[in-house]
């Protein structure tokens, strides 16, 4: 997705009165529309055809848009926080163990970036472990024979008196990952104190909004979201995302408060 879409629906997101189910109207009076006047009507029907937006109504004076739930999905990075979050856990951890040779490094590497875009932790380099089904990875590698001494999947409990706080402990790195909530956190404290009313207080806005936006991807890049049963002592993220909502639920009545020109 190009970056300026990808900004739209974060915008459309935000700026609607409930980000559950945004819905949003007169688009090209609002802020999103000012800040995307020049290709606005190009990007929102690349949207529609992504399925990411949908719309009602013939006349644009009645027209109204919506998210879709993928577009919400993507709008908000990736995922829904809440909705990993109150996931259910069965006990299971999953793992990934390979030996991929010194000749095909490259490939190595890609699949491990693949592993880690995805909220794998790892406890060797070679070993990777998620709490989730292993369902897409398994189909991903067809219905073949699968050689067991280059990749193995495994479906596993501790025996040994090692516990599940152990694990993810050695799995993710938190100090890392609340170290970006604590960043994410200095954007939103940093929130523009002058209201929408003009001009320059919009440029100021929309300079904010883009640098909250990309300190939140800082933050679904790392964090894996895990079940809220295997949440270590310290962790940042439900707070945080709290702390979000309300943000830019102010935010967003600024922005439907804005009247291009006005």
């Amino acid at each position: 997705m190009k970056a300026k879409t990808e900004e739209l629906l974060y915008l459309l997101l935000w700026a609607a009165e409930t980000a559950a189910r945004p819905t949003f109207r007169n688009l090209t009076e609002s802020f999103e529309g000012w800040a995307y006047r020049n290709g606005l009507l190009q990007q929102l029907a690349a949207l529609e055809k992504a399925q990411w937006v949908e719309s009602q109504g013939e006349r644009p004076v009645d027209r109204v848009h919506r998210l879709t739930e993928a577009g919400r999905q993507m709008a908000l990075g990736g995922c829904d926080p809440v909705t990993r979050w109150n996931r259910p856990w069965d006990g299971q951890w999953r793992m990934i163990l390979f030996d991929v040779p010194q000749k095909k490094a490259s490939a190595r590497t890609r699949l491990r970036r693949s592993l880690a875009e995805r909220g794998f932790g790892y406890l060797q380099n070679s070993v990777w472990i998620t709490p989730d089904p292993l369902t897409g990875e398994r189909a991903a590698l067809g219905a073949g024979h699968v050689d067991v001494e280059s990749l193995l999947l495994l479906e596993a409990r501790p025996c040994a008196g090692e516990s599940d706080a152990d694990i993810v402990a050695g799995a993710w790195n938190f100090d890392a990952i609340n170290d970006r909530y604590d960043r994410h956190a200095a954007v939103l404290d940093s929130l523009p104190p002058q209201p929408l009313r003009d001009e320059a207080a919009a440029k100021r806005w929309h300079r904010w909004m883009r640098e909250e936006r990309l300190a939140w991807l800082e933050v679904t890049s790392l964090d894996p979201f895990l079940p809220e049963v295997l949440h270590p002592p310290g962790y940042r993220g439900m707070k945080a995302w709290k702390r979000r909502l309300e943000i830019m639920g102010e935010a967003g009545r600024q922005m439907r408060s804005f009247k291009a020109g006005a």
